[in-house]
């Protein structure tokens, strides 16, 4: 079983040509409303990718709770951790240009009233993950996060948004998952200094123990775990809207680990998955099935045999090759 302990929004989207600059007006083109939030992304991802997965999070007592969680429910996602509040809903303020870049202001509502009282009723196996980030109270996060270690599961800890009060939560996580730039943020904030992605993460992982995860959009991901550095490629799409790929990611890597995949399989179903979040707009309309990717991964035979090098690495890391079989196929195609 799959926790996701987070955030449920629902995602107002506005399209531009070009992404404003402060105090700048510009016009749009087009807008919807589609259900998002981090948490409710990564759960729904992990669902698709045919992981059983529960929910545990908040909504308002508003017109906006419904359509929030109207496709958590058609994915079989566990909604019974889900409370109603008084309140408003999370929304977030999405913004997305002509590239397929974004920018995003988060309103929390009801994400801020998940408490502490959510997490200690939480029950973990050895079996089980946890997923987290850090659109709820910290808090909450930590005893969710403490629960879960003690159960023997995995946690995987998504650092976004970056905050400088989570920075305690990285002894708890057994994965720590990263962009480059939250990377770099963390990297600041516990004194490591620069030197790009991979020699951060490696130095992450060997001051604080837990395997981390950097995800570099177009080129893939990287883990470093026990000193050691692997890589895998992205799909290379064209990029409608990059809104979601990230909690994509997240939740296809928590399935894909709670199959017994090897991190490096696991990270090349997620990697894929979040490629194939790029070519659809909104967030969680844009999560790929499992078949969807298990295709994808089929069409391209030789993805993963790429090589990335890293200006700071002495050596070329070697990405993984990995092919559809019955490993990497799952329990379901969503």
């Amino acid at each position: 079983m799959i926790t996701v302990f987070g955030s449920i929004n629902l995602d107002l989207i506005g399209n531009v040509e070009r992404l404003p600059r402060p105090g700048e007006t510009v016009p749009g083109t087009a807008f919807a409303n589609a259900p998002g939030g981090k948490g409710a992304n990564q759960a729904l991802a992990a669902a698709l990718a045919g992981a059983p997965t529960r929910m545990v999070g908040a909504v308002g007592r508003d017109a906006f709770a419904a359509p929030a969680l109207e496709l958590l429910r058609a994915g079989g996602v566990d909604l019974s951790g889900v409370r109603t509040v008084d309140g408003p809903t999370g929304v977030a303020l999405i913004l997305v240009d002509a590239a397929g870049e974004n920018v995003i202001a988060v309103i929390p509502g009801a994400n801020g009233r998940v408490g502490e009282k959510d997490a200690s009723a939480l029950q973990f196996s050895p079996s089980d993950a946890l997923v987290l980030q850090l659109e709820v109270p910290v808090a909450a996060i930590t005893v969710a996060a403490e629960r879960a270690r003690q159960a023997g599961a995995h946690v995987l800890l998504n650092f976004a948004p970056f905050r400088t009060d989570a920075l305690g939560l990285i002894q708890d996580a057994t994965h720590l998952i990263v962009n480059e730039s939250e990377c770099a943020l963390v990297a600041t904030a516990l004194g490591i200094p620069g030197g790009g992605p991979a020699a951060q993460a490696k130095a992450i992982a060997g001051k604080h123990g837990p395997a981390v995860i950097v995800t570099l959009g177009r080129d893939g991901a990287l883990a470093v775990v026990d000193g050691k550095t692997e890589a895998v490629s992205a799909l290379q799409v064209t990029a409608l809207d990059t809104v979601g790929a990230g909690d994509t990611f997240c939740g296809y890597l928590a399935a894909g680990l709670s199959e017994g995949l090897p991190l490096s399989t696991a990270m090349a179903l997620a990697s894929s998955a979040g490629s194939l979040a790029c070519t659809r707009a909104g967030a969680q309309p844009a999560i790929p099935r499992r078949n969807e990717v298990n295709a994808a991964l089929s069409a391209s035979s030789r993805l993963l045999k790429k090589s990335l090098a890293f200006a700071d690495e002495a050596r070329v890391v070697t990405v993984v090759d990995v092919e559809v079989s019955d490993e990497t196929t799952g329990r379901a195609d969503g």
